[in-house]
This record gives structure tokens, C-alpha cells and sequence, in this order.
């Protein structure tokens, strides 16, 4: 199966002295419509979060508030993210099997899925996703 690679994009800021505004959009800088909103928030420290892929699910993560790291594997590639800036946008293609650690106190992390929640779409087992995604 192919395996396409995750990247981090840059969202542009306008702003001034009374502060900043940061704008994201479907099929502009993210290249999937969003049809799920959800954000991650007041994680214990040492907890890591994720822990799988997705068979069709594209996202995009955003660290609004605060910082963490995503640990990204697509068997090509296994790296660390570190999402420390409201403008960053970390995006996940479904062949990344995904780990967020590392979060601060503060951190608050944005997710834009590009489908609705399905629990047939995940991959929750490391092996499966070998087998998926290993070639």
C-alpha cells in the first residue's frame, strides 16, 4: 500500500498591537475538508495519547496553546514532532501511526479530520498496522 509522508505547514498570521489572528482552510492549506473538530486538553503529565492510524482519516494537528510532541511512524519514517507554535500545522496522512506525549500544563491541541468519527477506521494494534501499511 502506499505510504504517504505527514508534513508540518506553516499558517500565515495577521496582526497588530492588539494581537494576532491565525486562519486555516479546507483545500487551501489543509488539502482535505474537515467534517470533525476535536481538541485535546489538560493531559496528566507522562500520559501519551493516540497510539494508532487510520485506513482513510487525514488531520491536521495544531498545538493552540501550550506544546507537545507527536511521535510519527509510517514505517518508512519514525520521528518526533515538536508542535510548539499556534502557527504550526502538523499534518497526518492515515498510514501515520501516532503519538502525542511531552504535554505542557497549558497545552490545548486542535485535530481537523477530514472524516467522522468511525471506530471501523482505526488501527489500534502496531501489528495490523504493519500489516496494513509494512508493504
Amino acid at each position: 500500500m502506499l505510504v504517504s509522508s505527514s508534513k508540518i505547514v506553516e499558517i500565515g498570521e495577521l496582526g497588530d498591537e492588539r494581537g494576532y489572528l491565525a486562519v486555516l482552510e479546507q483545500n487551501k492549506l489543509l488539502p482535505f475538508e474537515i467534517n470533525r473538530v476535536f481538541y485535546i486538553y489538560k493531559t496528566s503529565p507522562g500520559v501519551r495519547r493516540g497510539f494508532h492510524a487510520h485506513y482513510k482519516t487525514r488531520q491536521a494537528l495544531v498545538c493552540v496553546s501550550g506544546a507537545c510532541k507527536v511521535y510519527l511512524d509510517n514505517t518508512i519514517r519514525k520521528t518526533d514532532v515538536l508542535l510548539d507554535s499556534p502557527r504550526k500545522v502538523l499534518i497526518l496522512e492515515p498510514s501515520d501511526w501516532h503519538e502525542m506525549y511531552d504535554f505542557s500544563p497549558d497545552c490545548v491541541l486542535l485535530v481537523l479530520a477530514s472524516h467522522l468519527y468511525d471506530p471501523e477506521d482505526y488501527i489500534r494494534d502496531y501489528d495490523q498496522f504493519l500489516e496494513v501499511y509494512g508493504g
